[in-house]
């Protein structure tokens, strides 16, 4: 519900507990400090995420053998701490163990290794490494395509992070070509006020304008405005 100090509050709550009911190296702690760490990132602080997600870590390395999924996962949150940071190759790095474990554990089509497939294309992305982006933007949408139905929003977000790539790569008529079929899932899929449908339009807008298209840049990011001013508070960064 974006109700972020009170769901901290309520882990919080969850925490203490476990903490006196609990060896120091249970599993639910880690679970705990993992909740607790989501909610800062959501509120956007960063490092603080990045403490109490390295404090689960620990007790699931502890805990769980070296090849447990459930480590996997926490090496995913910390490169997603990093990565939001600004920290690119470090957090590669834990993308890359992330996905060392999914790939021994799970099953080759299993949607867990599409997201780390394009966990690391998204870190190749913010480095400038446009074509080792698109080569694992575009493992993952393989799998996607298989795993889920055609009118899938997280299909949606994977053309979007390709279309972004081209976008990057200067291929602007590529870059609209993803970015419009992304939002055809998206219209089909969402209601009409999803802040996700905001971001298809301000997409298109981005390219418009690089084409030099103004006019119809400003068309489609009039229409994302519309719709972050009824979905968003009036304070929210997006806007």
């Amino acid at each position: 519900m974006g109700d972020y100090s009170k769901a901290l509050e309520v882990y919080e709550k969850s925490l203490k507990i476990r903490e006196k009911a609990l060896p120091s190296n249970h599993p639910d702690l880690a679970t705990s400090y993992t909740c607790i760490g989501q909610v800062y990132n959501a509120m956007s602080d960063y490092s603080k995420a990045l403490e109490v997600y390295e404090k689960a870590l620990k007790i699931l390395e502890k805990a769980l053998p070296s090849n447990h999924p459930h480590l996997a996962n926490s090496y995913n949150n910390i490169g997603l701490a990093y990565s939001n940071m600004g920290e690119y190759s470090k957090a590669l790095e834990f993308y890359e163990k992330s996905h060392k474990i999914y790939e021994k554990a799970l099953p080759s089509n299993h949607p867990h290794l599409a997201t780390s497939y394009n966990n690391i294309g998204l870190a190749h992305d913010n480095m400038g490494d446009y074509s080792k982006a698109l080569e694992f933007y575009e493992k993952s949408h393989k799998i996607f395509e298989k795993a889920l139905p055609s009118n899938h929003p997280t299909l949606a977000t994977s053309y979007t992070c390709i279309g972004q790539v081209y976008n990057n790569m200067g291929d602007y008529s590529k870059a609209l070509e993803f970015f419009e079929k992304s939002l055809k899932i998206r219209e089909k899929a969402l209601p009409s006020n999803h802040p996700d449908l905001a971001t298809s339009y301000t997409c298109i807008g981005q390219v418009y304008n690089a084409m030099g298209d103004y006019s119809k840049a400003l068309e489609v990011y009039e229409k994302s405005l519309k719709i972050r001013e009824k979905a968003l508070p009036s304070n929210h960064p997006d806007l």
